[in-house]
């Protein structure tokens, strides 16, 4: 077990090399990846959920009650800054409607487990980050597609009743069944959760390999373009989430855990519901790829970055 937790710990640290080696492997040579079958794809990113089920309790959510503003503001800017900056910055770059279905998914889309691993690495306030990421993956069932078909509806076919059941069946399920495990079975769970960071960081790699192998022709064939928007939005919506801390005055670390939560976004649940409401847009899946390998990288440099601010506070 000890050993597990080792090997935990090493990916947790570095999983941002780590997922840029696997990527970079799966789209310069694809042959090593593409064995994982897009279709796996709902599958692990239900694992990845489950896991973050498993480390959730009761005094997340209180959260809720206790600092009721600071989660409405890490709602409400997670819901409008990234949709709208996704919006923008296709139609700024005259995106076809594949990839600007794409982008808009990844924008609608809640923040991912990764923002409360990079509010951690960054100091800043953990216990928002998480009740944040909760609240608006609880959310994300009626509101990102509903967010979804109002930006995209003049543009292409939206059917909001098939994304609100697979966010359902992919997101919802599988993390209220992980809270139920943990608090039924808490101390077989505490042992467990220190070996989810390796589960996690696999599951991801893995949904990352598959994407990126089975799409990456499409991703060569997409040129500069798509990459400068997918770096583009993630690094305004730290710049925004950044803005918005300093202009409530919030503490140093509340703006990380605000800025982080909403430059980051669950780019996988972005991947896969491209997939299942948009099957005729094949290249519609291309930004959640690029998004999960990049994610990862600027989040880990913005920790470095914000650490380094901290210091000079200090």
């Amino acid at each position: 077990m000890k050993v597990l937790e080792k090997v935990s710990d090493f990916l947790g640290k570095f999983m941002a090399a780590v997922v840029l080696v696997i990527a970079a492997l799966a789209l310069f040579m694809p042959a090593s990846s593409t064995w994982i079958q897009t279709g796996w794809v709902n599958y692990l990113l239900m694992i990845v959920m489950f896991g973050m089920g498993l480390t959730l309790k009761l005094e997340d959510f209180k959260l809720v009650f206790t600092r009721p503003k600071d989660i409405l503001v890490g709602c409400v800017a997670q819901f409008t800054v990234m949709p709208f900056l996704a919006f923008l910055l296709g139609k700024i770059f005259g995106l076809d409607a594949a990839l600007l279905a794409g982008v808009i998914l990844v924008g609608t889309c809640p923040g991912g487990t990764s923002s409360n691993v990079i509010t951690f690495m960054s100091k800043g306030d953990v216990a928002l980050s998480v009740g944040m990421t909760s609240v608006n993956t609880i959310l994300a069932p009626i509101l990102t597609p509903a967010i979804t078909y109002l930006l995209l509806r003049t543009t292409v076919t939206v059917d909001p009743v098939n994304m609100f059941v697979s966010i359902i069946k992919v997101v919802i399920v599988p993390i209220a069944l992980g809270f139920l495990i943990n608090k039924l079975f808490g101390k077989f769970t505490e042992k467990l959760v220190k070996v989810l960071p390796a589960v996690s960081v696999v599951a991801i790699c893995m949904i990352v390999a598959s994407v990126v192998s089975h799409n990456s022709e499409k991703i060569f064939s997409t040129g500069i373009v798509v990459f400068a928007v997918v770096i583009l939005h993630n690094l305004l919506g730290y710049a925004c989430g950044f803005g918005l801390g300093r202009l409530l005055k919030l503490n140093v670390a509340k703006t990380k855990a605000l800025s982080v939560e909403i430059g980051m976004q669950n780019s996988g649940l972005a991947t896969s519901l491209a997939g299942s409401a948009f099957p005729d847009l094949a290249m519609a899946t291309v930004p959640g790829a690029i998004f999960s390998v990049w994610h990862n990288i600027s989040g880990a440099i913005l920790a470095n970055l914000y650490n380094r601010w901290t210091e000079k506070e200090n």
